[in-house]
């Protein structure tokens, strides 16, 4: 008789437009957790709508409504397993009206994928003051997420002499001052950098 398979809950977390929903997406159809046929479907309803790269981020967004407002209003569920886990990936809203949802979403997880946006001006977006990177980063570890998968998204819009290496030491900077500055501890973090539609990365 097999092993039987670790549970693991899993938050997607980020500042807005960050590629998270695409990137998730993409990531639960290749692992084989959506029908080809379903992405084929979302493929046909997004290129009529002029929203060609939504294909893979309708994944996670099944109702009607957030389709067409292009936003996360609830938290999304969706399901798939590896060789040694089964994994729920937990959706959680990045905007600030239901950051509620957020919240609960982030409570229920293992761990969380922070999605960072690597190009010019939208990565300087989400560590500002006002951004969302950090704070979802610290919110995660006071919710009880000890560990972290810190993903460099859209690499292939980013200017390449700025260098990824770069941004992943500054947004680590940026992020243990704000970890100084509320007296917490690291959550245990890996990097990893990704391509969220075009993917050969994912």
């Amino acid at each position: 008789m097999g092993k039987e398979k670790t549970h693991i809950s899993i938050v997607v977390i980020g500042h807005v437009d960050s590629g998270k929903l695409t990137t998730t997406g993409h990531l639960i159809y290749k692992l084989g957790g959506i029908d080809k046929r379903v992405i084929e479907r979302f493929e046909k309803e997004a290129a009529e709508m002029n929203k060609r790269s939504f294909k893979y981020a309708w994944v996670l967004d099944k109702l009607k409504a957030k389709r067409e407002r292009s936003i996360t209003i609830d938290i999304a569920l969706w399901k798939f397993e590896t060789t040694k886990y089964y994994c729920t990936v937990i959706d959680a809203p990045v905007h600030r009206a239901f950051i509620k949802n957020m919240i609960s979403g982030t409570s229920q997880a293992d761990c969380a994928v922070l999605i960072i946006e690597s190009t010019t001006g939208g990565f300087e977006a989400g560590i500002s003051k006002d951004g969302q990177t950090c704070e979802h980063a610290l919110l995660a570890f006071t919710l009880g997420v000890k560990q972290m998968i810190c993903c460099c998204n859209k690499e292939f819009f980013t200017d390449r002499e700025r260098g990824q290496r770069a941004l992943v030491q500054r947004l680590a900077e940026k992020l243990a001052t704000v970890r100084n500055a509320e007296g917490t501890p690291p959550p245990k973090q890996q990097w990893e950098d990704a391509k969220d539609d075009a993917s050969d990365k994912v």
